[in-house]
């Protein structure tokens, strides 16, 4: 039976040697937490380091360690004092971490300490190899193991390697200066799928690999000698309900001594409030420039002093390296002269603590404080910020997040600020602070819901799915532009006609896109442009669109003009009532809505509009090369469920819409050519719902296309401005 191999720099575990005896307790942080279906209740290994060198062990204790983190389903790579001084605090975190957090002042160059970070993966590589067979999936994790996916690949090609990047991917102009740049690239492409926290990171990553290493890419895969290699952005969440039901808990739990200190704080007075400030100490993390951006707001506003206080915790990190030693001596010597500066008797601004805390105490500050400012200089992802939200079982606080952040991407509901710009930062926070309840419901519940559907939990089996389906990878016509020749010869047609028929696309070609659709209304122009052109008794104007009924009821209901809505489900003659052109089901909504839930859950931007008959998926304000990828990976989801349910789908202008295949635009224009005998025939608009038309419609008929795109019309112009200014010709 095939297993899956699991790849970190640590094991899911604590060790410790207490008295001459080993403990061994599991860890709880977020990788752990996130990893623990695919690890405890498959057939898995974890593979990692203990944390005890090798100088800390005897043999009969490394022989102890092996087999207590064999009963927990982990394997460990033994490592000494010097392979922890050159490969995980220099290359790793004097190299690698500055450089793609864009801190290039810390980046150390160090051939010692690279020849130690290829001997260490190589030792990683030596460990996965003793235990993997033919057919195994390995996922491999971040940065301190970017060589091992290449070194496992080449001694064992026919198994499944994943990567995934839980810090930053810079962009090529700062990765170019890397000096190991190729070798770097080429260890990450032993993987078969590579997965990013956020689209950016991912672009970054396919730039390199097209500039660097000249390779073909097409959308999110990369041709690679005889394989295909799969990139994409995976958002790594939470234990969500960890942290709301502990949250809920603490409300009937014994007060602990941090508690009852906060509480004496908020019920100092009715405007008493606190902001809270949680990191490790790392200069990625900008803590100076929170404190001096704290201190500008102060100044600023110093209508808030005594009323506000900032809670930090600062966990310690790699106190060793000496840009960490020189981050906690800056640290504290702002604190203590912002303290110093603006203390009273019973008011001290900032509460600082620099220690780890318990599970609870956290809890404890996540739940009473009233905004959580997370402002990192640059961050991959940062959890904090989505604990934070968990534990909000009222709905309320605020969030203030940097932009810079790779949660930022997913949480737009938060106050987003630069974290450079103390001027921004003062007034985001006076916002926040003020912040009318009913707001900060608002923003609340829709983070919640978010973050409590896209887990950990669920991060980790979308990208074992998406591993998963790597094993499966394999391997125009243009019209004519609408020239003024070409218009004055279609008007000269038309003056000489009798009965003249006019199909109308609305969205796209008589009203330009809005991000909501419900906001893409007509304005008084296109009233005025669509009365005169139905007013001539000789003109028969006709409205279709996929808008649903409801909609063009409120827009065009009182005008004398037929409509048809829904693709073609229904007709409105003027001044007549609704009637069915076709009968169709929509039961088939409820299984398909799901899918398409799963593709906003990862493409921040996107939403689902459900109509009475179809269901259509927005993009029109994600990322235009994210949603690329997605369009394709959308297309091939429902083709195969669709293919036996009489459904169809349809590419439209940054929209993909699932509908009943009964039902289309051109059936419905072939309708109103049985009923009327019409000698002249003008036809327009933008998407591949149209083409239904243009192929329906006789060869004399004028179809006209908006945009540049391969199409079934005669012609084409370029937006909705010229559709407007060819229609107002009839007219003159």
């Amino acid at each position: 039976m095939n297993k899956t191999l699991i790849i970190s720099n640590r094991l899911p575990l604590q060790i410790k040697i207490e008295d001459n005896k080993l403990e061994v307790k599991a860890s709880v942080g977020g990788l752990a937490t996130g990893l623990k279906s695919v690890h405890q209740e498959g057939n898995s290994l974890w593979i990692g380091w203990s944390g005890l060198t090798d100088e800390e062990l005897n043999d009969k204790q490394r022989q102890q360690v092996k087999t207590l983190v064999k009963k927990e389903k982990c394997a460990t790579v033994s490592l000494t004092e010097d392979d922890l001084e050159n490969f995980y605090y220099g290359f790793s975190n004097r190299t690698l971490w500055p450089l793609f957090h864009y801190f290039m002042e810390y980046t150390e160059f160090e051939n010692k300490h690279w020849e130690s970070y290829k001997a260490v993966n190589q030792k990683f590589a030596d460990v996965v190899l003793e235990h993997i067979e033919d057919g195994d999936t390995v996922w491999v994790h971040d940065y301190q193991l970017l060589l091992l996916p290449k070194l496992i690949k080449d001694k064992k090609p026919n198994t499944t390697i994943g990567f995934f990047l839980h810090i930053p991917y810079p962009s090529y102009e700062i990765f170019r200066t890397f000096p190991w740049r190729e070798e770097l690239l080429h260890g990450m492409l032993g993987a078969d799928l590579i997965g990013f926290h956020t689209y950016d990171y991912e672009r970054h990553f396919l730039s390199s690999v097209k500039r660097i290493l000249r390779l073909d890419v097409n959308f999110n895969e990369i041709t690679y000698d005889d394989r295909i290699i799969k990139v994409d952005s995976f958002p790594m969440g939470i234990d969500y309900e960890k942290f709301h039901q502990s949250a809920i808990k603490r409300k009937t739990e014994e007060k602990s001594e941090l508690q009852m200190r906060l509480d004496e704080h908020i019920q100092s007075g009715s405007n008493a409030r606190m902001i809270l400030s949680i990191d490790r100490m790392d200069y990625t993390k900008g803590i100076p420039n929170r404190i001096r951006a704290f201190e500008y707001f102060l100044n600023k506003y110093p209508q808030f002093k005594q009323k506000v206080r900032l809670i930090m915790l600062a966990v310690p990190s790699r106190s060793n390296v000496p840009q960490y030693k020189k981050l906690k001596r800056e640290t504290d010597e702002l604190v203590g002269r912002i303290n110093g500066q603006f203390a009273t008797v019973s008011w001290t601004p900032i509460w600082y603590f620099y220690r780890s805390m318990p599970f609870e105490n956290l809890i404890d500050l996540y739940t009473s404080s009233h905004v959580a400012m997370i402002t990192p200089l640059r961050d991959g992802m940062n959890l904090v910020a989505k604990e934070y939200v968990a534990t909000r079982t009222e709905q309320d606080g605020v969030l203030i997040l940097s932009e810079m952040t790779g949660a930022a991407k997913e949480m737009n509901e938060a106050m987003l600020i630069n974290p450079n710009n103390f001027e921004q930062i003062a007034d985001t926070l006076k916002y926040a602070l003020e912040m009318p309840k009913s707001e900060q419901k608002d923003r609340m519940k829709i983070l919640q819901t978010r973050l409590k559907r896209y887990t950990v939990e669920k991060w980790a089996k979308e990208f074992m799915q998406s591993l998963d389906a790597t094993k499966n990878l394999a391997s125009i016509i243009v019209a004519k532009r609408l020239t003024q020749d070409i218009q004055g010869e279609i008007i000269s047609e038309f003056k000489s006609k009798q009965r003249r028929l006019f199909l109308l696309d609305y969205d796209g070609t008589l009203a330009s896109f809005k991000d909501n659709p419900k906001d893409a209304s007509p304005d008084d122009q296109l009233y005025n442009l669509l009365d005169q052109l139905s007013s001539n008794p000789k003109n028969h104007v006709v409205i279709i669109s996929g808008r649903d009924r409801e909609t063009f009821t409120n827009w065009f209901g009182h005008k004398n003009y037929q409509l048809i809505t829904d693709h073609g489900v229904w007709f409105k003659d003027a001044n007549q009532q609704w009637e069915a052109l076709e009968r169709v089901k929509n039961d088939w909504m409820d299984n398909i809505k799901p899918i398409l839930e799963t593709f906003v859950d990862r493409t921040p931007g996107t939403f689902i509009e459900e109509k009475k008959y179809s269901l259509a998926w927005h993009y029109r304000k994600a990322d235009p090369e994210l949603a690329q990828i997605r369009t394709i990976e959308i297309d091939t989801v429902l083709t195969s469920l669709i293919s036996n349910n009489d459904l169809s789908v349809l590419k439209g202008n940054k929209v993909i819409e699932i509908k009943s295949s009964s039902v289309n635009k051109g059936r419905a224009s072939s309708r109103l050519l049985t009923n009327s005998d019409y000698d002249f025939i003008f036809c327009i608009g933008d998407d591949w719902t149209d083409e239904y038309m243009f192929q329906e419609l006789p060869e004399s008929a004028y179809t006209i296309k908006v945009g540049f795109k391969k199409t079934n019309a005669r012609y084409y112009i370029k937006n909705t401005d010229e559709v407007r200014n060819v229609l107002y010709k009839f007219i003159e």
